[in-house]
């Protein structure tokens, strides 16, 4: 769990403080703020509805990962309407409205938030995969990547050791059955983001203007494990790129 530190890896420590290990430490960490904060007595709310250790029904669960830019919009839409499946994202859409609120909070509450996301979206996935195919546009991985690679400073060799438990899912959150990280080449990533014009966020800023993070999140994303992420370059067409998920979706989970 993300909780405990690995003998010897000090560098975990900085994420374990940002990041609450489990739905227990998050409902803590958000009373904490809850008064302060009229949002988190709102996403506390949310979160208590939630039961433990939810389980998935009988379809797939698939997660799409990656930075912006790298083609998730676009794959997770296609794959749905191909599979005759259900999209959902994180943070939920009952709780994304308050982002731009977390956002300017302090690192861990922040990542209490998303972490929280995360969470009330995998009752989400439990009910919706009882009936479809399930898409998920960000899951934990996200959360986790994002708050190593902020947590830890310097070069990818500077973040926790690869076999850290930084790097492992929550042992009481649902489970996705295939997790797939889409990259794209730096440049041709820029240049995509050049061509939505959308507003960036700070973390996106981040990534344009420091590139020890940007290697740092997808090194994170890498060093992932149970389940750990399966790579997928989405440069080429979307056709091509829909191809190949198409095909690790029928060889990991017999779809």
């Amino acid at each position: 769990m993300l909780g405990r530190c690995a003998p010897g890896s000090p560098r975990s420590r900085p994420v374990v403080r940002a990041l609450p290990p489990s739905a227990s430490a998050l409902r803590q960490r958000l009373r904490q703020c809850a008064e302060r904060i009229p949002e988190a007595e709102a996403v506390l709310d949310l979160l208590e509805k939630c039961p433990e250790h939810q389980k998935k029904g009988g379809f797939p669960v698939i997660v799409f990962e990656g930075l912006d830019a790298t083609g998730k919009t676009t794959v997770t839409q296609a794959v749905r309407d191909t599979l005759s499946g259900v999209l959902l994202r994180s943070p939920p859409a009952c709780i994304s409205q308050w982002r731009t609120v977390f956002d300017d909070e302090p690192t861990p509450i922040k990542r209490a938030f998303y972490a929280a996301g995360n969470y009330i979206l995998a009752s989400e996935i439990a009910k919706a995969s009882t009936q479809a195919p399930v898409i998920i546009d960000r899951y934990w991985h996200s959360t986790a990547a994002y708050t190593i690679a902020t947590e830890t400073s310097g070069k990818v060799q500077d973040l926790p050791p690869a076999q850290d438990e930084v790097y492992q899912w929550p042992e009481d959150l649902l489970k996705p059955d295939l997790v797939l990280l889409l990259t794209v080449d730096p440049e041709e990533r820029v240049r995509r983001l050049q061509c939505r014009g959308l507003e960036k966020t700070k973390e996106e800023a981040e990534l344009e203007a420091n590139i020890l993070f940007r290697q740092r999140v997808e090194e994170s994303y890498r060093r992932m494990v149970n389940p750990a992420c399966q790579e997928v370059d989405a440069s080429p067409s979307k056709e091509e790129v829909l191809k190949t998920v198409l095909q690790l979706i029928k060889k990991h989970c017999g779809f």
